[in-house]
């Protein structure tokens, strides 16, 4: 989303700033800095996310010569994947990011995530280690008679066909409702203490919708609402799906709220789409500059709300993300490649996912103590897009070329700051 100081960085705010100026909403006087005209926005997305809605505030010329439809001609200089809904007039004191109330969010990953993990994988091998004495662990049936050196591919094309359970689904929101409410949510991102404030979230509602099949694939999306979110907090989907799957109480989540230091990987960004921001304190302190007014009164302030756009957000989603989204998952199997990432793993950063809901002590991370063998995160899998016959690259779960810890990321509290959405 955000302008970089690297222009050949393509961004939205880039793109849109070089459509306003050639639209002749920006003058050739402010062509140079989006600093002169205040540009701000409501909601930052890392790079390989998607957005269906988003508010940018600036100074821009509304009234162009001959230009009967700003709108229109604004969208004339962007590509397709860039639409502007509108523009709206605010007070002058306006300001995208401090006046904006919440935010939603929409993950959206295969039902087959939700298969408990391949008998003889790392993961499973953890599950049956922590599990207490006497514990015997039924065959799922998925994995019944399927030997375990069956090829991913063969194991893939299965999955595809797999059906989630409503009993796994309700099971699925019985955890989701643990993150309602405010928490410190300081595990679900990198580089933050339990100690600092800003670990510190609220989430409003979250929804998971039942499941519905695109193609051979079963979907599930997962409607957050949260005041803000942290770098990286699509980190609770990874933990809701790992819980669902492993057998691990929902109770764990109120652990990762405490003091101690546990990992958590992070969920690929293909899934994850910014909804919309929310201004319903603006709308309701704005609600007398409304009264008794007309649209064409110099003190008119409408409100803002995406759902006005509802028609055309959602033909959007469809056409540009949705189909985008399913179709790079059915050629390379993104999802599938992450999770066997995630059960081919044999250290103890994942240890706490098990039936007893119990942290062992070897999965706590000790600031400044090197563990052996922490879990390294793929950056394949913060990108959304992937090149023609990059499948066996994707999916090769023993691959670490691209690999990193998280505390191996370097990031003070000021840059994480920026990195919020």
């Amino acid at each position: 989303m955000q302008m970089q100081y690297d222009t050949n960085v393509k961004t939205i705010e880039g793109t849109l700033f070089n459509a306003l100026v050639k639209a002749g909403a920006v003058s050739q006087d402010n062509a140079d800095d989006p600093v002169k005209v205040n540009l701000g926005r409501a909601a930052r997305t890392d790079a390989g996310v998607h957005a269906a809605g988003n508010l940018i505030s600036m100074k821009i010329i509304t009234q162009v010569p001959d230009v009967p439809d700003l709108v229109a001609r604004i969208n004339e200089e962007l590509p397709p994947e860039i639409r502007l809904w509108n523009f709206l007039r605010v007070q002058n004191s306006f300001n995208a990011r401090g006046v904006c109330d919440s935010r939603k969010y929409t993950y959206f990953f295969p039902s087959y995530l939700l298969i408990p993990p391949k008998p003889g994988s790392g993961l499973h091998k953890i599950i049956l280690n922590q599990a207490p004495e006497g514990y015997e662990q039924q065959a799922h049936p998925f994995w019944v008679d399927i030997s375990p050196e069956s090829s991913p591919d063969d194991d893939m094309r299965r999955k595809r066909l797999w059906r989630v359970s409503q009993d796994v689904v309700e099971k699925l929101r019985e955890v989701a409702n643990k993150f309602v409410g405010s928490h410190n949510f300081h595990n679900f991102t990198v580089g933050a203490s339990p100690k600092d404030a800003s670990s510190r979230r609220v989430i409003r509602e979250i929804e998971i919708a039942d499941p519905v099949v695109y193609g051979d694939t079963e979907w599930i999306a997962v409607l957050l609402h949260g005041q803000s979110f942290m770098f990286h907090q699509r980190k609770m989907i990874a933990a809701l799906i790992l819980i669902a799957r492993t057998g691990t109480p929902a109770e764990v989540i109120s652990e990762l709220y405490g003091i101690r230091q546990l990992f958590i990987p992070r969920m690929p960004a293909l899934g994850l789409l910014l909804e919309y921001p929310l201004f319903n304190s603006y709308n309701k302190k704005t609600e007398p500059l409304r009264e008794n007014k007309t649209p064409e009164d110099p003190e008119y302030r409408p409100t803002i709300d995406f759902e006005v756009h509802r028609a055309e957000i959602d033909k959007f989603k469809q056409e540009f993300i949705y189909s985008g989204m399913r179709a790079v998952e059915d050629r390379d199997g993104i999802f599938d490649a992450w999770i066997r990432t995630i059960d081919s793993y044999v250290g103890n950063d994942l240890s706490y996912f098990n039936p007893t809901g119990k942290i062992p002590e070897e999965a706590v991370i000790q600031m400044g103590v090197k563990r052996p063998n922490p879990f390294r995160e793929r950056k394949r899998f913060d990108a959304t897009s992937f090149p023609e016959g990059s499948r066996e690259r994707i999916s090769d779960a023993a691959d670490l070329g691209d690999a990193e810890a998280d505390d191996e990321l370097k990031l003070d509290k000021k840059k994480l700051a920026e990195l919020e959405g």
